[in-house]
């Protein structure tokens, strides 16, 4: 009996020989379920590398998996929608979703979880982790990688991978211009820009705009230090207690520092003699008291879970391709977003 080729695994399925080489040596460019033909027509004819595709179907296995790096995974609906959205777009590929869970700050003792150092998991994509000692230990790990977000120390060139970010800067200096159509001529700022590079940049799109329309920057009104993740209101709240006059407008960083800011009105009505604008980002629905009621950034949580899937698997099938910085941009909704 003649000895079974590559070229009888292909023809037998009707494909090229090439496709049967990359699918033997693991190369990308070929769908699951031809590579699990190939296997299946190899295996069945009795070809000779079968060493060779035990091989290739356990890296194949291997890549059926990602991690999903995640510190406070339920913190907020907006998270666990970009979350579920990930992972329906990957089971449309056989790939799953495995929770990888991070804490939020770095502690001496503090070890990567054994998963990520294996060879279980064909790529990792992280999600609202803020901590730059934990971020650089990540970056290390030589396995396809995607970030969403990072904080502003943390360059591209020291990531070494692929990360994608929420365009802020042109999407704020357009707020801050239909703020100005109204009228205002005080605008203050409101945002931990050291949290995350996202936040920086939305700053940055509130400091270009007040330059284009000539006003003046007034540090008074605008708070951009560390806010701790538990003291939001507590901090938020002293800084407007400092506030001898208050400002036409507050530009806050996300819905969830304008939710604050709103409740601070609301809880001292005397301290605003007329009515004050505040705007947002995120376009988060579970803040109720600003909810479709101030201008936001409206960012598509399905639409970035989708994404951030077809991302990493590219990253797995081309991890030699050059690494990139992407930018999903948001739709502005524009409301009256008077409080007082």
């Amino acid at each position: 009996m003649s000895k079974v080729t590559m070229q009888d695994v292909a023809d037998a399925l009707g494909v090229s020989r090439v496709s049967v080489w990359k699918v033997f040596n693991g190369q990308p460019g070929v769908s699951d379920t031809l590579k699990n033909n190939v296997l299946e027509t190899a295996s069945k004819l009795g070809y000779n590398g079968l060493t060779a595709i035990t091989a290739v179907t356990e890296n194949i296995n291997k890549y059926k998996t990602v991690s999903l790096v995640v510190s406070r995974p339920d913190s907020s609906i907006f998270w666990t929608d970009i979350i579920h959205s990930i992972a329906k777009e990957l089971s449309t590929h056989n790939v799953n979703l495995m929770y990888t869970y991070i804490p939020s700050t770095y502690k001496d003792n503090f070890q990567l979880p054994e998963i990520l150092t294996g060879d279980d998991i064909g790529g990792i994509i992280v999600l609202n982790l803020y901590d730059k000692h934990i971020i650089k230990r990540i970056s290390k790990l030589d396995i396809p990688k995607l970030f969403l977000d990072t904080v502003p120390s943390i360059t591209e060139n020291i990531l070494g991978c692929d990360l994608m970010l929420i365009e802020g800067r042109n999407s704020i200096s357009e707020i801050v211009n239909d703020v100005v159509k109204k009228g205002c001529k005080r605008l203050g700022f409101i945002g931990d820009v050291h949290y995350a590079r996202t936040n920086l940049e939305r700053y940055y799109g509130y400091t270009d705009s007040l330059t284009k329309h000539n006003i003046p920057f007034d540090s008074s009104i605008c708070f951009t230090d560390t806010i701790g993740i538990s003291s939001y209101q507590s901090r938020i709240f002293a800084f407007l207690d400092s506030i001898s006059e208050m400002p036409d407008a507050f530009i806050c960083v996300s819905d969830y520092v304008a939710q604050f800011v709103a409740m601070y009105v609301s809880k001292y009505p005397e301290r605003f003699p007329k009515p004050i604008i505040l705007t947002g980002f995120d376009g988060n629905k579970e803040y109720v008291n600003v909810a479709d009621k101030i201008t936001t950034a409206n960012v598509n949580t399905r639409h970035l879970g989708r994404r951030l899937a077809l991302q990493i698997l590219y990253r797995m099938d081309y991890p030699n391709a050059p690494r990139e910085t992407i930018y999903t941009h948001p739709e502005i909704s524009y409301l009256d977003s008077y409080f007082s």
